[in-house]
């Protein structure tokens, strides 16, 4: 299954008003900053299944053959969605998936991004909120998850 003409805005607890560089630990880049530099870099070149393995074997420093290698067993198992991503719940971009699957993010005080969650060609979806919802707001969502589910291909 591929999400396409998805647009995930930013989670409903993030502070972000403005989209912010994710910083580096360190030497090593943190998921955030690796997904920041490889969408940024590369908008609608990633689809969802390359991003994520693209990601693995930066963190895991593969060489070709040991990337090879490792493929089969990645995707023998799920991998989050860019709901779950440190760029959309804390640091302020929305990401949009086109009518092929592939990936951009935009900053969540841009133009674009107001233009990409009014669309009526794409379904808006919410980034997963990086806290757990109080007791109170759980009431009327108890998951705390969207209400709304992924534009599947």
């Amino acid at each position: 299954m591929k999400i396409t003409n998805t647009f995930i805005v930013v989670a409903d607890d993030s502070n972000a008003t403005m989209a912010t560089v994710p910083p580096m630990r360190g030497t090593d880049k943190t998921l955030a900053r690796l997904h920041y530099d490889l969408l940024n870099d590369h908008p609608y070149e990633y689809d969802l299944d390359s991003l994520n393995f693209t990601v693995f074997r930066l963190r895991n420093r593969l060489s070709d053959a040991q990337a090879e290698a490792a493929r089969e067993a990645f995707f023998a198992k799920s991998h989050p969605c860019m709901r779950s991503s440190p760029l959309t719940k804390s640091f302020g971009f929305g990401a949009h998936y086109n009518s092929a699957g592939k990936i951009a993010i935009y900053p969540v005080d841009s133009v674009a991004y107001r233009k990409l969650a009014n669309d009526p060609d794409n379904r808006v979806e919410m980034a997963m909120r990086a806290k757990r919802p109080s007791p109170q707001a759980s009431d009327s969502n108890p998951g705390g998850g969207p209400t709304r589910q992924h534009a599947l291909a």
